[in-house]
């Protein structure tokens, strides 16, 4: 008898264990169940409750330094429209750009004005480089984007140990020379934008074969026929920035930092010591001369340089 009841107690315990198991296993959610629903409700959602994407108006009136764009010619706006989208969505480049042109007009800007260039040209190193000191697969270097070749014509030193394609100034004004050159030969400043991409003899010669005498009238490379295009949109989305959606403040943007000019006319053996000199470190001074290509200056000729010094309190006290 007793063992009777110890076998039913045994079967006892084993029937509520199972039926708890089992009330466990029915309250909990199957995880493949909550996925498959959650899938459900995100695939009905609408890409447009969370991102929306919007054609953009065509400015009424474009023009590039006082040449209007015909914006009646349907093959002329839609190229316009490709520029304006393709750089306003590409809006981490666009507000590089913008944070990059407070700092860096203010040098280009009265350099093209003292030449007679239109100030839409600073635009053009936009495109040319990012305002970077870039090197392009075929050696272009600088703001500007000046090829050996060209920078030695137009009197700029290049060497190992100093290269003025990188010094913004010197190269804005070989930029500005070639550009007056253009207009010279082709009385349009629309048409000597796209000679700096495709060169004066390239432009001129599809004139000639095309029979036409504007740049909106050429057919020409995917390049050259984006070129000025690129230059309209930049300058169209940096000059109103909020009509294409950009929010900032001034303290956003990167700072113009000014500086006084050194004259050296002797040999500099080493620049981490020169720059201790001025209260800055070999970083500082390269990030204000990139022309200078190496930690030294040989100078036999005693050719007079003039190195850019940061004015002090803009950068950290070095320790």
């Amino acid at each position: 008898m007793k063992i009777l009841k110890n076998a039913l107690l045994i079967v006892g315990l084993f029937t509520v264990c199972a039926v708890s198991i089992n009330a466990v296993q029915q309250e909990q959610p199957d995880p493949a169940e909550n996925n498959n629903k959650i899938e459900n409700r995100n695939l009905n959602k609408s890409v447009a409750d969370s991102y929306s994407i919007e054609a953009l108006p065509m400015p009424e009136n474009l023009e590039f330094a006082g040449e209007e764009v015909p914006l009646n010619d349907p093959d002329v706006y839609e190229r316009m429209d490709r520029e304006l989208l393709v750089n306003t969505y590409w809006q981490s480049n666009a507000l590089l750009l913008m944070k990059r042109a407070n700092k860096y007009f203010p040098v280009i800007e009265p350099i093209l004005k003292e030449e007679g260039i239109p100030d839409d040209f600073k635009y053009l190193a936009v495109i040319e480089s990012g305002l970077t000191q870039a090197v392009s697969p075929a050696k272009a270097v600088g703001f500007w984007q000046i090829l050996e070749s060209t920078g030695k014509e137009y009197g700029l030193e290049i060497n190992d140990n100093v290269d003025e394609r990188y010094h913004i100034e010197k190269s804005t004004r070989v930029a500005a020379d070639y550009l007056k050159k253009a207009h010279a030969r082709f009385g349009s400043w629309t048409l000597a934008a796209a000679s700096y991409n495709a060169g004066q003899y390239g432009v001129d010669k599809q004139l000639d074969r095309q029979k036409v005498a504007d740049y909106y009238d050429l057919l020409l490379g995917e390049e050259t026929g984006r070129y000025v295009f690129r230059i309209l949109a930049l300058k169209e989305i940096m000059k109103e920035p909020e009509k294409y959606g950009f929010s900032f403040t001034e303290k956003d943007l990167y700072k113009h930092i000014p500086v006084k000019k050194v004259a050296v006319d002797t040999v500099v053996k080493d620049f981490p010591d020169f720059a201790e000199k001025f209260g800055i470190n070999y970083k500082i001074l390269k990030v204000h001369n990139p022309w200078l290509r190496d930690d030294h200056l040989k100078n036999a000729s005693r050719k007079q340089y003039y190195i850019d010094i940061p004015e002090e309190g803009h950068y950290p006290e070095v320790k």
